[in-house]
């Protein structure tokens, strides 16, 4: 899947117009390959402030992208987890790729970030209180 995630980022580099949109599909083939410990929020939440990619230009953004690259990524993702869930050793990855899936589908305002130790929550998002 990351191999599509590649390919659908090196398809928008080519037509100049598509480059801000493969840089989000280059961060998500990288979190396609190593998606543990790892979660996708949204820039907004996680920086505190809104940007370009999270205001109404990255729905218009979002959309385009929903026509023409992330329902046929979402539908890999919803198959191939599908097939994974058969087996009990496939769960995990079966809910890696769902989760793939909900980020193929709308992807710009998102961000790759690191789970904290516990495994519950983003780093960004513990309260102060909760880092002692």
């Amino acid at each position: 899947m990351a191999a599509l995630w590649l390919l659908s980022a090196a398809i928008m580099v080519i037509t100049i117009v598509g480059i801000p949109w493969a840089r989000a599909a280059f961060n998500i083939a990288v979190y396609a390959l190593l998606p543990f410990g790892h979660e996708a929020v949204n820039r907004a939440e996680y920086t505190g402030q809104e940007d370009v990619g999270t205001g109404p230009l990255g729905v218009i953004g979002n959309l385009i992208w929903l026509v023409f690259a992330g329902w046929w990524l979402a539908l890999a993702h919803l198959i191939i987890a599908l097939g994974l869930a058969i087996t009990i050793i496939g769960l995990p990855f079966a809910w890696a790729h769902l989760k793939l899936a909900g980020i193929a589908l709308w992807p710009i305002g998102k961000m790759i970030v690191p789970i904290d130790d516990e495994g519950t929550r983003p780093l960004a998002y513990r309260s102060p209180r909760s880092q002692s």
